[in-house]
C-alpha cells in the first residue's frame, strides 16, 4: 500500500480556506441585505406603515441612499456616516466631497443627502418667514388658544422670538397641578439661548377658566424679567389664558397690560 505524504504548507493552506468558509456566513448575517430581511423590518416599509418617527437616524438616511456596499448594507452605511460626522447637524453641513469619502457613498448618493438637508433648511426658513409677528396679546392668544384649551392642569409654554418678534418655535416648559405651576428661570431660558432667540413670550393657562394672574404668577414673572435682563433676552409679556364668560369678555389677561411688568 502506498502512503501519500502532504506538504505541511498545503495542509495549512487548506485549514485557512476552511476557516474562511466557516466564517463567511457570520459576516453575511451581520451585513444582511435589506431585501433579504422580512418586509416588515425594512426601513421603507416601516416608514409607510408606522411613520418616520419610528425609524432611527441611520434608517432614514438609508432610505435616501437606497443601496449599500459590498460587506455593509445601506443602514450600516448610514450608521457609518453618523459616526464619521458625529451628529446630524454636522452631517447636514457636509459637502459632497466630504460625503464621498465614506465607503458606499458615491457622487449621486452624496448629492441626494446634500439636497435633502438643503430642503430641510429651506423649510425651516419658510416656516419662520410665515410665522406671525407676536407683538400684541390678542395675536398671541389666537396663536396659542387651541394648544391650551383642553388642558386639565396648568401648563407653561415659552414662545421663542427673533429680533422681529416672529416665532422661532414654541417650547413646553412644565406642567403642574390643577392650580399650581413651578417654573425655574434656567428651564425657561435654556432653549432660548440654544435657539439664539432675542426675546421670549411667556404663556400659561388657568384650568379654572379665570385668567386673573395670581400672586405666584406675578412673582414668577418678575423673577423671569430679572433673569432675562442678565441674559440680554427680553421678556415681551406673560399671558394667562382662561375662558371667556358672562362677566369676562376676554379669555386672557396680559401681565404687561395690567402693569405688573417691572423687575
Amino acid at each position: 500500500m502506498e502512503i501519500q505524504t502532504r506538504s505541511p504548507f498545503v495542509a495549512a493552506s487548506r485549514r485557512q480556506n476552511l476557516v474562511a468558509i466557516l466564517a463567511t456566513p457570520k459576516v453575511m448575517s451581520q451585513s444582511q441585505r435589506l431585501k433579504d430581511q422580512p418586509a416588515g423590518e425594512r426601513p421603507r416599509e416601516r416608514l409607510v406603515t408606522r411613520g418616520p418617527d419610528a425609524l432611527t437616524h441611520a434608517e432614514l438616511i438609508a432610505i435616501l441612499l437606497r443601496t449599500g456596499v459590498r460587506g455593509a448594507n445601506v443602514v450600516q452605511v448610514g450608521q457609518n456616516l453618523l459616526q464619521r460626522f458625529g451628529s446630524l447637524h454636522a452631517l447636514a453641513l457636509a459637502r459632497v466631497e466630504e460625503l464621498r469619502m465614506i465607503s458606499g457613498v458615491g457622487r449621486d448618493k452624496a448629492a441626494t443627502l446634500v439636497a435633502a438637508f438643503a430642503l430641510a433648511r429651506r423649510l425651516e426658513q419658510e416656516r419662520c418667514e410665515e410665522s406671525p409677528v407676536l407683538d400684541n396679546p390678542a395675536i398671541v392668544v389666537n396663536f396659542m388658544r387651541e394648544t391650551n384649551r383642553l388642558k386639565q392642569v396648568e401648563s407653561f409654554q415659552t414662545l421663542l422670538l427673533n429680533t422681529r418678534k416672529r416665532l422661532i418655535r414654541m417650547e413646553e416648559i412644565s406642567q403642574g397641578l390643577l392650580d399650581t405651576l413651578l417654573v425655574h428661570p434656567r428651564e425657561v431660558f435654556r432653549p432660548a439661548i440654544v435657539a439664539n432667540a432675542a426675546a421670549v413670550l411667556l404663556v400659561h393657562n388657568h384650568p379654572s377658566g379665570d385668567p386673573t394672574p395670581s400672586e405666584a404668577d406675578i412673582k414668577a414673572t418678575r423673577d423671569l424679567i430679572r433673569a432675562g435682563q442678565l441674559l440680554k433676552i427680553e421678556v415681551v409679556d406673560h399671558i394667562v389664558i382662561g375662558r371667556a364668560s358672562a362677566v369676562r369678555n376676554k379669555d386672557y389677561s396680559s401681565l404687561k397690560e395690567l402693569g405688573y411688568f417691572f423687575a
